[in-house]
């Protein structure tokens, strides 16, 4: 056996090199086959006869070291294969700082500066797909330029109470709306040959006790609210990946889930890409390998070892390898997940023709200040106390801590580590130059032994001394308010800010609110200030967008994306109580079903503050000659509505004309009216243009849990057609057969 043993080595030496040219010459010649073909088809079969040669080449060890984490934010490759690793990054609105090899603290590099682009919240507000593009471009390009190969973001979970810590970094309360924005940032983000990663499927509508919270929910509700989003982001966006969510749903954690991963996205859906899993959200080896999840993320499990060794013990790590070993797993579950591993790298990092990235550029700031701008919504506007002249002579009070304070910094996962920032003070003291700017705090939210009387004193005294007041107050970073791993505790300003606003009106009743913040908050004082704006988190052009529409450079044209309650219990998963929201510690229940934001405010009758879809302008519209091409449609059939719509204003502006449907006679519960189509059109003072919106029919079918399918009615169908869900100019009906 002795003697044997260099023979033996010599072999197997040959061997290697023989596969390894076999290996090559396939891979040189497919390249070339690729690059003469002219057909998809053609080409995806070529790339699934190299994935498998690939595949031919792995030990059983390399493959399951492909489905999890090398470090907090990599996954391995092959070396020995020329198989580079694949490298994450959060930030749905920014490419964030880099974080240490096995912890979560920062590198402290200094070439990691980055543009921070508005939250999420505000590119809803938009009602713009063509600009959400330009948006997934840039910080898609932005994660080239970093050597990132997926984006974790976007961020797709429905707006359910306005408490969710974390709901500035999706996309509002409407699934229709979602869907219609998410799908362009994907492809916007992956044309760079970066992944986009949606995220986190599903139900993850909450960040009190996210990591257990069992949510039930009915399937109506799952497939008409929860899944739409998702669904267009992989049908229509063709996202390379998704995550998981933390929580669970039905029992079983959705990181591995049966009916979520399995059955809903990767056979129903045809889901070609990777499941990622949140950070830390996985909970079983044998339920994640057999329930889904592709590769694991998150800290290492055993922290004694080496940094490279540390996250061979998570779950889909050695345990994994030896219940493959023992049979207890069939390899061809392993080898489903290796595949699609490999296809996102052919995808990205194995792909020779993907641009080289852009960072902190001038047209990637330019994008961040029109969405920033175009995002930004006028609430209130009495006696049009905006915009305010820039060339007056005015003394202009500017009150309230987030005026200064970052907010590109904390709230998770989503921070950044912006290369500048404009604050709104600095905005406006670069475009108001013949004013006299005077600034007081007024409050603060950091710890600290500052004399909150104080604070309020100074800025009584210098609103007292201006023509107008500006405060600038809201939410921020802070955990407990807008902020990961926590939700809020009340719909009311934190630190006092309703009281000082009402202190402020009797001093100097010339006053407008700018809020800044990613949820709806209440407003007890809104009858007595003369202006609201809801401006967001708007990234490194806050400052000259904020501006932009104060001096009136820019007219806005953003819409709510999602309802404003007056009250909490206004909103429909606090009306239920506990058990609807947060739950009872261990499950919830969505018992609002889907009468979700504006649905339930229409439905039942209760006025919000402001509606979804709500956004005033320094300009007037006027939407008339509507029409539908027909009055009967059948089931494969286009609803086509017209109509003419007038700036009768004497200023350039923009309108979102908004188009929605209802069916009173249904043999379910609907929703009064549901958003099915929207245009934003932009038009000189004075000019009108005709416009149409069309809408599909089988867009008007309800989800049938009797046949756990899609159904459409026929009946009568009532279109309305407005700019905003309680704006309607006009109704249509009309019948489906």
């Amino acid at each position: 056996m002795i003697l044997l043993k260099p023979v033996y080595k010599c072999f197997s030496v040959a061997v290697s090199i023989l596969l390894m040219s076999f290996y090559c010459t396939r891979i040189y010649s497919q390249q070339q086959l690729i690059s003469s073909l002219p057909a998809d088809q053609t080409r995806l079969e070529i790339r699934a006869s190299k994935i498998d040669s690939i595949l031919f080449l792995l030990t059983l060890k390399e493959k399951i070291s492909m489905c999890h984490a090398q470090s907090q934010f990599s996954s391995p490759g092959i070396p020995r294969l020329g198989i580079p690793e694949l490298w994450m990054s959060d930030g749905p609105h920014g490419i964030r700082a880099e974080i240490n090899w096995s912890d979560w603290d920062y590198s402290d590099w200094t070439n990691d500066y980055i543009t921070a682009f508005p939250a999420l919240t505000c590119l809803s507000a938009t009602f713009n797909p063509s600009l959400s593009n330009q948006y997934g471009v840039s910080i898609g390009e932005e994660a080239r330029y970093r050597k990132k190969d997926v984006l974790l973001g976007p961020g797709v979970n429905i707006y359910r109470t306005p408490l969710n810590g974390r709901n500035f970094e999706y996309m509002g309360e409407d699934p229709y709306l979602a869907s219609r924005m998410v799908v362009p940032y994907i492809k916007g983000v992956q044309m760079n040959g970066v992944a986009a990663c949606v995220k986190h499927f599903a139900l993850n509508n909450q960040e009190l006790w996210r990591n257990h919270v069992n949510v039930q929910v009915s399937d109506r509700a799952l497939y008409e609210i929860y899944l739409p989003a998702f669904e267009a982001a992989v049908k229509q966006g063709k996202t390379w990946s998704i995550m998981g969510a933390y929580n669970q749903f039905r029992g079983q954690h959705c990181s591995h889930h049966e009916l979520l991963l399995n059955k809903i996205l990767k056979t129903d859906w045809s889901f070609d890409g990777v499941v990622i899993s949140d950070w830390g959200g996985t909970h079983s080896t044998k339920e994640a390998a057999l329930n889904g999840l592709d590769i694991e993320m998150g800290s290492p499990i055993n922290t004694k070892t080496s940094p490279r060794k540390a996250f061979d013990a998570n779950f889909l790590g050695t345990n994994f390898l030896e219940l493959v070993k023992s049979g207890e797993i069939d390899e061809r579950i392993l080898n489903d997940k290796v595949r699609r591993i490999l296809r996102l790298m052919m995808r990205t990092t194995l792909d020779s023709s993907r641009p080289l990235g852009k960072i902190n550029n001038i047209e990637h700031s330019q994008v961040a200040r029109q969405v920033a701008t175009e995002g930004i919504v006028l609430l209130k506007n009495k006696d049009d106390f905006f915009p305010l002249n820039p060339v007056k002579k005015l003394t202009i009070a500017v009150i309230g801590e987030n005026a200064v304070k970052s907010m590109t910094t904390g709230g998770g996962s989503s921070e950044l580590k912006a290369n500048y920032e404009i604050s709104p003070l600095e905005g406006l003291q670069k475009r108001f130059k013949n004013a006299s700017i005077i600034f007081s705090k007024g409050y603060t939210s950091e710890d600290s032994n500052q004399n909150h009387t104080s604070l309020i004193k100074d800025a009584l005294v210098t609103a007292s001394l201006a023509d107008v007041v500006l405060f600038i107050g809201g939410l921020n970073k802070n955990r407990g308010q807008d902020c990961e791993a926590a939700d809020r505790d009340e719909l009311k300003l934190p630190y006092n800010q309703d009281y000082l606003i009402n202190e402020l009106q009797k001093v100097n009743p010339n006053i407008g609110v700018l809020l800044v913040s990613g949820n709806a908050v209440s407003m007890p004082w809104i009858s007595d200030v003369k202006a609201v704006l809801q401006t967001w988190y708007l990234g490194s052009e806050a400052g000259n967008a904020i501006a932009d529409i104060i001096s009136g450079d820019a007219n806005p044209s953003g819409k709510l994306p999602f309802s404003f309650p007056v009250k909490l219990t206004d909103n429909s998963a606090h009306f239920f109580g506990e058990l609807s929201y947060p739950g009872d510690g261990e499950t919830q229940y969505y018992k609002e079903g889907i009468l979700v934001g504006y649905r339930w405010h229409d439905t039942k009758n209760i006025k919000p503050l402001f509606s979804f879809g709500h956004g005033l302008s320094y300009s007037s519209f006027k939407i008339k000659d509507i029409k539908s091409d027909k009055k009967i449609y059948t089931a494969n059939d286009s609803i086509n509505i017209t109509y003419t719509l007038k700036n009768t204003g004497s200023k350039d502006g923009a309108e979102v004309v908004q188009v929605y449907v209802g069916m009173s006679n249904s043999k379910v519960l609907r929703a009064l009216k549901e958003l099915k189509g929207f245009k934003k059109t932009y038009l000189g003072a004075g000019i009108q243009t005709s416009e149409i919106i069309t809408i599909h029919v089988s867009d008007l079918s309800f989800y049938d849990e009797s046949i756990s399918n899609w159904n459409l009615e026929k009946g009568s169908y009532t279109i309305y057609v407005g700019n905003a869900s309680d704006g309607v100019s006009e109704q249509i009906n009309i019948k489906v057969k």
